[in-house]
């Protein structure tokens, strides 16, 4: 039996490791969260969104801890969005763990995780969309023609019903934040969009929900996407400006391993994503493979001296 002294011990070692974390809500209704939003407003209070899909890893993290130090209210959104998805995507099967992921923003100071149901943000016979069109045209917009049109769609409903004055997005899904710069630009929108550096794994693999869809030995051969991309800044490095150079030396390391089945390899101007034969500068260099049946993407920013 515990004696009282134990016993008052025991609530006292609770009650501190409770103070380690703050106190997080999990709000599922749209009107909820923009009533509470409209209400931290009103008091002058700075609301930072970073909008997932959730199954987080460290790259979601690096964005949330981010966010933490320049807001006074987090919001993270944690909706897989289906409208970005097409008929023969991974919708379904998405990667999902939301006891983990409400575990991982809790600890990274997070005061509200948006999670609705997607009839809650789509009713019935929904027909109005956000279509961004010239930076969405080319890269993943290419192969995955619905996809921006979603992604702009889901991310000005977030806006409306978070009310953030800054929204927080990584730069692996670099075309991404060009399309929402642009959204935001264009529209007039009073939301800073903050671009965060892409986060890797300690072997170079850009970081991503769907890397658990790799076997073994599709994880090896995923490896070659980020060596080509590091092979460029060495070649840029050295004075290469040439797209047809520096494509003619990647080629073998993207084409010599079966499962990698390359969709793009592109190089592009950073902010308007138009293709560029020469660098001057800056350039973006874009990449998209199939490493068996996962659509992985990656980039690296490229600067000649």
């Amino acid at each position: 039996m515990c004696s009282n002294r134990n016993l008052q011990r025991i609530s006292l070692e609770f009650f501190f490791e409770v103070l380690k974390l703050p106190h997080m809500q999990v709000i599922r209704s749209p009107q909820e969260m923009q009533a509470l939003a409209l209400s931290w407003r009103a008091r002058g209070d700075m609301i930072v969104l970073v909008p997932t899909m959730g199954y987080f890893h460290r790259g979601h993290v690096s964005l949330m801890e981010y966010g933490r130090g320049i807001g006074r209210r987090l919001v993270v959104s944690l909706f897989v969005n289906p409208t970005q998805f097409a008929p023969n995507e991974d919708l379904d099967c998405y990667p999902r763990n939301f006891d983990q992921d409400c575990k991982l923003a809790q600890e990274a100071g997070v005061d509200v995780i948006f999670a609705p149901e997607a009839d809650q943000l789509y009713p019935p016979d929904f027909q109005t969309y956000v279509t961004v069109e010239q930076v969405t045209r080319g890269l993943c917009g290419a192969s995955r023609p619905i996809h921006f049109r979603g992604v702009a769609t889901i991310v000005l409903k977030l806006f409306n019903l978070v009310q953030p004055q800054a929204a927080i997005f990584g730069e692996k899904d670099y075309q991404q934040l060009i399309t929402l710069k642009r959204m935001v630009l264009d529209l007039n929108l009073p939301v800073e969009i903050i671009g965060r550096p892409l986060v890797r794994e300690s072997d170079g693999l850009a970081m991503s929900s769907r890397n658990v869809y790799l076997s073994p030995g599709e994880r090896r051969s995923a490896l070659n996407l980020s060596r080509a991309l590091f092979k460029a800044c060495e070649l840029t490095a050295k004075g290469e400006t040439s797209r047809d150079r520096l494509f003619t030396a990647l080629k073998p390391i993207l084409t010599c391993d079966p499962p990698i089945s390359l969709d793009y390899l592109n190089l592009v101007d950073p902010q308007t994503l138009k293709e560029i034969d020469t660098i001057r500068g800056q350039a973006r260099l874009a990449i998209a493979a199939w490493v068996g049946r996962t659509r992985l993407i990656d980039n690296i920013l490229l600067e000649v001296p």
